[in-house]
């Protein structure tokens, strides 16, 4: 039963591309983006992610496997469907001899919505290209070009975006302006689908992240819970005197030297062995000079579940 209370919900879906040698993009996936979320989906180049917004998007159509977007169902409804989200690709693809006035009052048009209710100068301005208006899109930068595809995708104002890649090649400035401008679009309600190959941008804005791997989806769990996988986090103690060997007081601890002063302890991410740690560090009788963590993020948590995923699949044939 596919979950209606879901802002995108799909069962089984299924992808295979012929030909010589037909590849299975998607394997059967089962999916739930909750309406009102920040959604990560994230996964390694091929993995399928492109596929499966291109088949919401409308753009790919699917070889099994059923689909709802704001519980109006892809094959029965698929106006409807279209109509509920945006897309905002990885490519920046414009008419070049259209402005961006123009670009968003076609998008707009193409989408039914009266004059009355288009917001051309609201999105224009809300994405700082009010003063470009009238520019030939072929003459803005990539950076605007960025912006004007955010603003085109939600001329129809939809309640799912779907942000593909959006700051692939931007400046820090650039992508610090589009995250405010997501953060304002979510916190107004609506549900954001972001892929990214900036994990700590996931990280960081995602309030629920799915991993696809190899056409599966091999996570799908809120990013503090997916996070928590490995409850481990490292400090890092300097020394300021070379080391040859880890100090007898810390021979009870998971160590490793960190050359040419650096001593690593592994502990658990609830910090149960801290008091531990700082009698060692009064006992071993070295001065410290400087005390850091490292804790598990995104990355950590993505590159051990790809991984494991290779191996399986390495076994598997």
């Amino acid at each position: 039963m596919v979950d209606t209370e879901a802002a995108i919900s799909v069962r089984g879906l299924e992808k295979i591309y012929g030909g010589r040698s037909p590849k299975r993009a998607l394997k059967g996936i089962d999916l739930d983006i909750p309406q009102g979320s920040l959604f990560g989906l994230l996964g390694p180049n091929g993995a399928g992610k492109s596929t499966f917004i291109n088949i919401l998007a409308g753009l790919v159509r699917k070889t099994a496997g059923e689909v709802r977007i704001w519980g109006f169902d892809l094959d029965t409804n698929p106006r409807n469907a279209r109509v509920s989200i945006g897309v905002v690709p990885q490519e920046l693809v414009f008419d070049a001899f259209f402005t961006p006035w123009e670009m968003l009052e076609v998008q707009a048009g193409m989408y039914g919505v009266p004059k009355h209710e288009r917001r051309t100068a609201e999105l224009l301005r809300a994405v700082r290209l009010w003063e470009q208006r009238h520019a030939y899109s072929r003459t803005l930068s990539g950076g605007m070009k960025r912006r004007l595809l955010v603003a085109k995708a939600l001329v129809h104002s939809p309640p799912v975006l779907i942000l593909d890649e959006p700051t692939a090649g931007v400046d820090i400035e650039l992508r610090q302006l589009l995250w405010d401008y997501v953060r304002e679009l979510h916190a107004a309600g609506t549900t954001i689908v972001l892929t990214t190959h900036y994990l700590e941008e996931a990280e960081e804005l995602c309030d629920r992240i799915a991993i696809i791997n190899h056409g599966e989806v091999v996570a799908c769990e809120p990013t503090a819970q997916l996070l928590s996988r490995i409850d481990e986090k490292e400090i890092i103690l300097r020394f300021g005197t070379p080391l040859e060997t880890v100090p007898p007081a810390f021979a009870g601890f998971r160590s490793r030297l960190a050359p040419p002063d650096g001593l690593v302890l592994q502990i658990s991410r609830q910090g149960d062995d801290i008091a531990a740690i700082l009698g060692a560090i009064a006992a071993c009788g070295l001065p410290v000079v400087d005390l850091s963590t490292d804790e598990t993020d995104l990355e950590d948590i993505f590159l051990q579940i790809t991984r494991d995923g290779a191996r399986e699949d390495a076994r598997a044939e």
